[in-house]
């Protein structure tokens, strides 16, 4: 059983950044994952990483200004968010899964991102 819980978000100016956290147990051998979801669209997939780290992807609307990496000996990951966007306000939600680059079985509780002036 994996449990997820994400903290860092909050109200950030555009140009500014924020790093994301998610705290999580027994996933070592998950792929893990950050999506995100804004009001009237779909959830869509941030970043990716592999196991145990060597592989990353990243949606293309985020590609050069985000970073997601993990640490497995302190079971956790984060999201690096670098010159924010208007629209990158979402709640963010970390995602454990089996298969890289698609969601998996367990989500986090979500966090807030707002980027606004």
């Amino acid at each position: 059983q994996v449990q997820l819980v994400e903290s860092g978000g909050g109200l950030v100016q555009p140009g500014g950044s924020l790093r994301l956290s998610c705290a999580a147990s027994g996933f070592r051998r998950y792929s893990m994952s950050w999506y995100r979801q804004s009001p009237g669209k779909e959830r869509e997939l941030v970043a990716a990483i592999s196991p145990a780290g060597g592989t990353t992807n990243y949606a293309d609307s985020v590609k050069g200004r985000f970073t997601i990496s993990r640490d497995n000996a302190k079971n956790m990951v984060y999201l690096q968010m670098n010159r924010l966007k208007p629209e990158d306000t979402a709640i963010y939600y970390c995602n454990a899964g089996t298969s890289f680059g698609s969601s998996g079985d367990y989500w986090g509780q979500g966090t807030q991102v707002t980027v606004s002036s």
